[in-house]
């Protein structure tokens, strides 16, 4: 099964400062790339747990004694790595990608390329897809989903030609969604916009900011002092609450400071942000906007 080829593998792996005895975590497994990576630097006494939420990723699974996989949302991770009797752990990696499988198999419809039933579920057996967000949300609904998520000025009016197509018909497919836009689709600028249509769309049927939201506030209590964050962002909204959250541990506001003005941080940055090279961009189109992001816990 194809998957993409790991982003920035080993500026990654090199950030988790592997231990050979230690435990890590993947939270984002896919094809398995970063965790095979992992895998070739632990000893037998080492640990590798990870996480997916897709069941195609079961498929990929390393065999391998020292390996875990859990068929779970990281947003689940404290829960899932207590039932494994995991209290700490020396490392966490995460690629918030979507994966190169997710959008080049047509019928997930994560693809603005193929003509598919609206779904972008990663997990299979949620309820809520594509479909629902399109057919079933009120337009104030929509408009905030296009607004927040794809950073879209023309977010008011997209959300409300949207409202007035479905109401001749169902909008059931990638093709007939394009369709109720096509206004908004310059012929120049048009895969841009149902990028940040269908990105947009796909954050809010996965709830991928309120995932990463939950799974970030967990990793100052699960890693151990010493304990190295890698964290790999595609897009500004990501990235941004990445940065904050390493910079002073919260998503919004400033935290508390004591009579001198300071405040204490759970974790602290390590080195600068990584980008791929321009060799790897060339091989891999996927990895251009990855941004990866380096914590130490305090």
């Amino acid at each position: 099964m194809k998957y993409h080829n790991p982003v920035l593998l080993e500026e990654t792996v090199d950030g988790l400062n592997i231990k050979p005895d230690g435990v890590y975590v993947d939270v984002t497994f896919g094809g398995g790339g970063h965790s095979k990576e992992i895998l070739n630097r632990l000893g037998n006494s080492g640990k590798l747990f990870a996480f997916d939420q897709d069941k195609d990723a079961l498929l990929n699974k390393i065999d391998d004694d020292r390996f875990v996989l859990i068929n779970e949302n990281f947003r689940y991770l404290k829960r899932f790595l207590r039932f494994h009797g995991v209290k700490e752990v020396d490392g966490i990696l995460a690629d918030f990608g979507v994966s190169s499988h997710q959008f080049d198999v047509a019928e997930r419809g994560f693809s603005t390329r193929f003509e598919a039933d609206l779904d972008m579920r990663m997990n299979q057996d949620e309820s809520i897809s594509a479909y629902h967000v399109v057919n079933e949300y009120e337009e104030e609904q929509l408009k905030q989903v296009l607004l927040q998520y794809g950073e879209l000025r023309q977010a008011p009016a997209m959300a409300r030609v949207i409202v007035e197509a479905r109401r001749s018909e169902e909008i059931i497919t990638s093709e007939q969604l394009k369709a109720s836009l096509k206004q908004f689709l310059n012929h120049k600028k048009e895969n841009k916009v149902l990028a940040q249509i269908y990105q947009a769309i796909r954050i809010e049927v996965n709830q991928e900011i309120e995932a990463l939201k939950e799974f970030l506030s967990q990793t100052p209590e699960i890693l151990m002092v010493g304990g190295r964050l890698s964290l790999i962002s595609y897009h500004s909204l990501e990235d941004r609450l990445v940065k904050r959250f390493i910079r002073n541990g919260l998503f919004e506001g400033e935290p508390e400071r004591d009579v001198f003005g300071n405040f204490e941080v759970p974790l602290k940055k390590v080195g600068n942000l990584i980008v791929p090279s321009k060799s790897e961009i060339a091989i891999n189109n996927r990895a251009r906007s990855a941004k990866l992001r380096i914590a130490e816990k305090l």
